[in-house]
């Protein structure tokens, strides 16, 4: 019964947004630090890093893949374009990819995999402004 309790502590989310902020590869595809967050907002291009609506979680017992969300923003004024935003968030998933192989923090969760749910989006704001989303599922236990 306590592995069940200790799967509800082991967010994923802070794990990949963590890893993701202090990644150069990361940086450096964005323009800069300080442009990975949980919510969208400048200076653009903008990683948001958030829950995903899918994933599996198994039977609570252990291991559980929970979904997280990468979703990346460019300017209000359209920029930079599609294709360079596509690069961009397709660096970021891969350096996400790389968390596995990453030293383990004692109180943290164990990640043991990293892999792209599905398909990579194409889905502008309303209002005009650019962002790519794609899920990355990660598995993970306490």
């Amino acid at each position: 019964m306590t592995a069940t309790f200790d799967l509800a502590e082991a967010d994923p989310v802070s794990a990949v947004l963590a890893w993701l902020q202090k990644h150069p590869l990361v940086a450096a595809a964005l323009g800069g630090p300080g442009r990975v967050s949980g919510i969208s907002e400048a200076p653009w291009p903008h990683l948001r890093v958030t829950h995903g609506p899918g994933g599996d979680l198994r039977t609570l017992t252990w291991a559980i893949e929970p979904e997280v969300s990468l979703e990346v923003y460019g300017d209000p004024g359209g920029w930079p374009g599609q294709a360079e935003l596509r690069r961009i968030i397709l660096t970021c998933a891969a350096a996400a990819c790389e968390l596995p192989d990453a030293p383990h923090t004692p109180g943290q969760p164990v990640i043991s995999g990293v892999r792209p749910s599905g398909t990579l989006l194409w889905s502008p704001l309303v209002d005009g402004q650019p962002r790519w989303l794609l899920g990355l599922l990660v598995t993970l236990h306490p």
